[in-house]
């Protein structure tokens, strides 16, 4: 069993910076696939950032060089550091969890990201 929390989302102006947190619980060792996605409202869920265990983190286009994905397994947690917001950015967050890139795994309830002026 695994239970993700997303945290650190918010309201933000144009070119600010948040730090996105996913707190997990459960057998997070055997899962060697951790990513943060997004959704906007009736927009499909999108892969943002993700990394394979041992390997280093992929990126979206639409964020590379601005956003930075960071694992921490001795804490359980995995974080997404995101700079120079855009208001396309504006989206529910994401975090995921699986054993491979070929199963749906496990999912927080996100956290709101909102990019405005």
């Amino acid at each position: 069993q695994v239970q993700l929390v997303e945290s650190g989302g918010g309201l933000v102006q144009p070119g600010g910076s948040l730090r996105l947190s996913c707190a997990a619980s459960g057998s997070i060792p055997s899962m060697n696939v951790m990513g943060w996605y997004r959704q906007a409202p009736g927009q499909q869920r999108e892969l943002v950032a993700r990394v394979i265990s041992g390997g280093n983190p992929d990126y979206a286009d639409s964020v590379k060089g601005r956003f930075t994905l960071s694992r921490d397994n001795a804490k359980n947690t995995v974080s997404l550091q995101m700079n120079s917001l855009k208001p396309e950015d504006t989206a529910v967050y994401y975090c995921n969890a699986r054993r491979t890139l070929w199963v749906a795994g496990y999912w927080g309830q996100g956290t709101q990201v909102t990019v405005s002026s």
